[in-house]
Parts: structure tokens; sequence; C-alpha cells
């Protein structure tokens, strides 16, 4: 999945994101509305970290969100 195909899918996907960033609230992810650098200086902001480390962890989810079900499935084993 590419950035574009989330923004395009950004509704759908806020309770993935919700679910891995716990501190975001609601407003926080209407106004980063699928905007990737929106949502990294969110996650800086929440959680008091480096804009790089935030940079990393929206890469990781994002390489995650295209992974087929069964691989994030067995993944977790």
């Amino acid at each position: 999945m590419t950035w574009d195909q989330l923004k395009s899918q950004w509704k759908q996907m806020k309770g993935s994101v919700k679910n891995e960033w716990e501190k975001l609230t609601d407003d926080d992810l209407t106004q980063i509305g699928g905007d990737k650098d929106k949502l990294t200086v969110r996650l800086q902001e929440k959680y008091g970290i480096p804009r790089e480390e935030a940079q990393r962890r929206v890469d990781e989810w994002l390489r995650l969100q295209s992974e087929p079900q069964h691989v994030s499935a067995q993944r977790m084993r």
C-alpha cells in the first residue's frame, strides 16, 4: 500500500491508526486527514520522540498494512 492509497482510504484506516497509536484522539485523526507529515508531527508531540523515529514508525506501520493478513497473523505466533 502506498501513502496515496492510504490517504484515499483514511476514514477506513483511522481505526488501525488508533490501535497502533492509542494516544491519538479522534480530533487528532481528523486533523491529520491522511497526511503523512501531519501524522509524523503528531506522533512527535504525543510520544515525545524525535522526528526520525516518528517517521520510522509511520513507515513500518504502512509496510505492515501492505502485508497479507495471514502473514501478519503468522508473525504474531
